[in-house]
């Protein structure tokens, strides 16, 4: 047999006249005749071994559904049965079942549905990314609506599934053969075993699914859904905020429609996205923009394809006005001027995807949304006038994806992203083409990417452009001209078997800008990289399993030609048979670095020395009620500098199977850190500090589950950053350091706090009620001197004024198919 192939199982599903009723009891005759698929095979966390306990799995199909019935056989007494929210079995004390389906057979992609012993749901797309390892199934986000129903008998447990048509998609056959695979993990032994072996020394793992054969004349229905949604509540804002108060009133809907059998388009009209987790803000010091996580569900659901060539991040739409600081800038002078309005994000009017794949395993992606003219109001006190501002242009952003999956595992993918704005602001479009080949084997890969991008219209000139001087005055205002960039990867690897290894090169000319649409920190970087790393995957001793690797980055600039800095890690990973893990990983730059970014100024550059750094890292066991995690992070320089440690635990404690709470540390402090002080001498010439930073950051999370559809949800957050400037310097034409007189009063103390609290009930399938409540201390300057410690700091927090947020909303789903067949 060759490399990277296991013997494929096959089975097939009856198809029945009469559903059988979803009740986790297996009781209908129709589970008595359906072929059995048995004989799971473990994955984890001996290789190939068999399940300690045995395993039946039955399908069924009709018109509208495939029903799944599994018997898990166990003594009753030990099943682990916690209570979770949706999507949430990872790391918790719950035993789960799950099947995935591989609809188009093209070993590539997936749908994958879960329930725990709790009947918990979680489902995903299942992408080419996705390995089977330790819960790395797929996209999470994805939500299908589906029903389900667990019990527990005298000699294990039961389950049972319903799967309509309308949360699958697949091409129209009069006979079709699907990818399928089932799943069993077991919480006490963390044991995983999948019904076709799924080998960790494969690349991939779509590819090891086995055989759904011969299911026969089932037709994709017409896949129309709506949920509409209405919300309400009230905000009441810090002291000194324009309103005391605000009344919060949206309405809106989602709609699904399946155009054909493969494609689906998903709209949302007068979307709301209040109801998120807040940000993880932090006081940012570097050259480079925060990037946010993506809460508002409809940009991370069915996104997967979008993503794919990186260029998608979704918090460009509906983000902060551009002109919004700029407002608050310019008319900030309350003896002249009173900012009435000055909204801090932007409307979105709708967004649109359409995405499927065709019989000839082709994926299509079309993604557009459409986004509202914002505007300030400003109150000019001298004439006792309002004056509009417009601070956001109608902005249209676009995104065409076009993905064929070819033999095995390769891949070719075009990519497009465009943003079309009103009048004469910013135009920009990128044009990506990546491509992935696998050996016939799946041993190795050559992977490549490469991009095109290109702005219209004039751009005001900011610091953010620092590496782009080519502009045009008008008006007395510096623009950016037009411009393109491009940039390129090549990437060779040996990626089966327990030895592995790689090889790649990447270019980014100076002017490449994917950033309308997409996130890039730094562009203008020439990259080479290098690994090898040898992974065992069989138990040894006293470990279950344990991987090494070796890496090597070389960073020079594009334009000019000039290194950047060499970077040499090697990392250790175990697992024990105690199931604790621990890694451990050294990192050496020994020539130091040259950044073009730091002093965010064209011209000028900084030389920082050589630096060593190490870090630790590892967890407890996570069948345990206490669960503790943790990294320790020490680096050191060139002997101008001083120390820099990272401390980070968390812990978890499970107090019974309804109700968790979890508390994670994180503290870093950079004895002698360098950078760019934000401060500039009269000829425009940047200053550098070197300054004593210190931020800690404490996270509260806190999850009770009242059943398997309703919990209550806490989280706590609190950031304090304190920044003490030692000393100040300019830099000469090498970015070596010249001294110069100290500035006094630039010091910061910068408090962060969040609490976010949230009520989810699934009050009926596709439906929910959610009400949520919002506290926040956002950027409050407190005195560094008085409170000079984290404790005071945190004390403080509460003395001070916060705002609240109080909402409710409820959606409603409504199939088609159902009302009518009610009708």
């Amino acid at each position: 047999m060759s490399y990277g192939f296991a013997q494929t199982k096959n089975t097939s599903a009856l198809k029945i006249a009469a559903a059988p009723k979803i009740d986790g009891r297996l009781d209908d005759e129709a589970w008595n005749s359906a072929p059995v698929a048995s004989h799971f095979v473990q994955n984890y966390p001996t290789y190939n071994a068999p399940l300690t306990n045995q395993t039946e799995v039955r399908l069924l199909y009709d018109n509208d559904a495939i029903y799944v019935g599994a018997f898990l056989q166990d003594n009753p007494a030990l099943i682990r049965k916690q209570l979770t929210s949706r999507d949430g079995e990872q790391q918790q004390d719950v035993d789960y079942f799950s099947v995935f389906f591989d609809t188009y057979n093209d070993h590539q992609n997936g749908f994958q549905f879960l329930v725990t012993s709790a009947n918990v749901q979680t489902d995903a797309k299942v992408t080419p990314s996705s390995t089977g390892s330790f819960g790395n199934f797929g996209d999470k986000s994805w939500d299908a609506v589906w029903e389900s129903k667990t019990t527990i008998g005298d000699k294990g447990w039961f389950v049972e599934m319903r799967i309509p048509y309308i949360s699958l998609r697949f091409a129209k056959k009069e006979v079709q053969t699907w990818g399928v695979q089932f799943l069993r993990f077991s919480r006490r032994n963390n044991e995983t075993a999948f019904w076709n072996a799924v080998d960790p020394k494969v690349n991939g793992f779509v590819n090891q699914f086995g055989k759904l054969v011969d299911l026969k004349e089932i037709q994709p229905p017409l896949r129309l859904s709506f949920s509409p949604y209405v919300s309400s509540g009230v905000r009441f804002n810090e002291s000194g905020s324009k309103k005391n108060a605000e009344w919060l009133r949206s309405g809106g809907a989602d709609v699904k429609w399946g155009i054909n059998e493969s494609f689906t388009l998903d709209a949302t009209l007068i979307p709301d996205f209040g109801q998120v987790v807040s940000d993880n803000v932090i006081n940012n010091l570097t050259p480079f923009e925060q990037r946010f996580q993506e809460n508002r569900p409809f940009f991370t659901e069915g996104t997967e394809l979008f993503n794919k060539s990186g260029l998608f991040y979704s918090r460009r739409i509906g983000a902060r006005p551009s002109g919004y600081s700029k407002i608050e800038s310019y008319y900030g002078d309350p003896e002249a001027y009173a900012i009435k309005k000055n909204p801090t994000l932007t409307q979105l009017y709708n967004a649109v995807k359409l995405s499927g794949r065709t019989e000839k395993k082709l994926g299509v992606g079309v993604f557009n949304a459409v986004a509202a003219p914002m505007h300030a109001r400003v109150h000019e006190l001298a004439s006792n006038s309002d004056t509009s501002i417009q601070t956001e242009p109608l902005s249209n952003y676009n995104i065409v994806v076009l993905d064929q999956a070819l033999k095995g595992r390769s891949s070719v993918t075009f990519t497009n992203t465009n943003v079309i704005r009103n009048g004469a602001a910013r135009d920009a479009n990128v044009s990506a083409f990546d491509w992935a080949l696998y050996t016939k084997n799946n041993r190795h890969a050559l992977t490549g990417t490469l991009r095109y991008s290109k702005i219209f219209g004039y751009t005001p000139y900011s610091s953010a452009y620092f590496l782009n001087t080519d502009t045009t005055t008008i008006n007395g205002r510096r623009y950016l001209n037009p411009y393109d960039g491009f940039s390129g990867t090549l990437r060779a690897a040996k990626v089966g078997g327990k030895f592995r290894y790689s090889a790649s090169v990447g270019v980014e000319s100076d002017k490449y800008d994917p950033n309308d649409l997409g996130y890039l920190q730094a562009p203008n970087e020439v990259v080479a990289q290098a690994s090898v790393s040898y992974s065992e995957f069989a138990p040894k001793r006293h470990l279950l399993n344990y991987s090494y690797s070796l890496n090597y980055n070389r960073i020079a600039y594009y334009k000019p030609n000039l290194f950047s800095y060499a970077e040499i890690s090697a990392r250790g990973f175990w697992l024990f048979k105690n199931f604790w893990d621990l890694s451990a990983s050294a990192v050496l730059q020994p020539e130091g670095e040259t950044s073009l970014f730091e002093l965010q100024t064209n011209g000028y550059r900084l030389k920082k020395p050589w630096a060593f750094y190490t870090v630790a890292s590892g967890s407890t066991d996570s069948r345990k009620r206490w669960f503790v995690n943790y990294e320790f992070v020490f680096a050191e320089g060139a002997s101008v500098y001083k120390p820099y440690f990272k401390t980070q635990v968390g812990l978890r404690y499970r107090f019974s199977d309804k109700f968790t709470l979890s508390a994670d540390v994180d503290r870093q402090h950079d004895n002698l850190q360098i950078g760019y002080a934000f401060l500039r001498e009269s000829n425009g010439a940047p200053i550098v500090g070197y300054r004593d930073y210190k931020d800690v950051t404490t996270v509260f999370t806190g999850t009770y589950n009242f059943t398997s559809r309703m919990n209550l949800s806490v989280r706590s957050r609190h950031y304090w950053s304190k920044v003490n400037y030692l000393s100040f310097y300019n830099v000469d034409a090498k970015g070596q350091q010249i001294p110069r007189a100290f500035i006094n009063g630039q010091d910061q103390n910068f408090n962060l706090y969040n609490l976010d609290a949230f009520f989810t009930w699934d009050f009926r399938l596709g439906s929910r009620i959610i009400a949520g409540w919002k506290n926040w201390l956002g950027g409050e300057d407190i005195d560094g001197q008085r409170y000079n410690n984290y404790f005071k700091n945190f004390n403080q927090s509460f003395n001070v004024s916060h705002g609240n947020e109080v909402t409710l909303r409820f959606i409603y789903f409504l199939d088609y198919n159902q009302l009518r067949r009610k009708h």
